[in-house]
């Protein structure tokens, strides 16, 4: 009997050893990776073109008007608002427009579709004594990751003789940063 379970230990033990020797652990590493590029959005639109960045609406005005001001306005109703990656600054560069220099009284002008032109332009002040000539940029604060507020006005300027209509022009705009 002793035999029987002295072979039975033997034979118990020579299993736990073999099945010791076929368990492993391997251990290492997996590599994760994300690479963001600078960016931003322009009232709240993201993309490399065709983005929108407001509306300059002189509202309605009598055909024998003198000033009519308005402002830039976003999406939003409010004033245009630029979201960039923190770091980064920001440049917005307003180009021509569809009908600049075809009105005497403002280097820009809205265009009734039929010869008649009104004369107004950009400025970065409410009181409009700020021009904001044609190309001309405004350079925002270094970005914090926060949303910066852009006020962008603008003045159209009545004279005689203009028919009533609805005028209107397409500005270019540039957002580098």
């Amino acid at each position: 009997m002793h035999l029987n379970l002295s072979r039975l230990i033997f034979a118990g033990i020579g299993l736990a050893l073999a099945a010791q020797a076929q368990a492993a652990t391997v251990t290492g590493n997996i590599t994760a990776t994300l690479t963001l590029i600078a960016s931003c959005q322009v009232n709240g639109g993201g993309g490399a073109s065709g983005l929108n960045f407001g509306t300059l609406n002189f509202g309605t005005q009598e055909a024998l008007f003198t000033n009519a001001p308005g402002q830039v306005l976003g999406g939003g109703g409010g004033a245009m608002s630029i979201l960039c990656s923190s770091g980064t600054v920001p440049v917005i560069k307003v180009r021509a427009g569809a009908h600049d220099s075809q009105s005497a009284g403002g280097s820009r002008a809205l265009y009734d579709g039929v010869g008649n032109y009104v004369p107004y332009d950009f400025y970065t002040d409410s009181g409009h004594s700020q021009l904001l000539a044609i190309d001309d940029t405004i350079t925002l604060p270094t970005s914090t990751g926060a949303a910066q507020t852009v006020n962008l006005y603008g003045l159209a300027k009545g004279k005689a003789g203009l028919p009533a209509g609805v005028y209107t022009d397409t500005v270019a705009v540039e957002l580098s940063f």
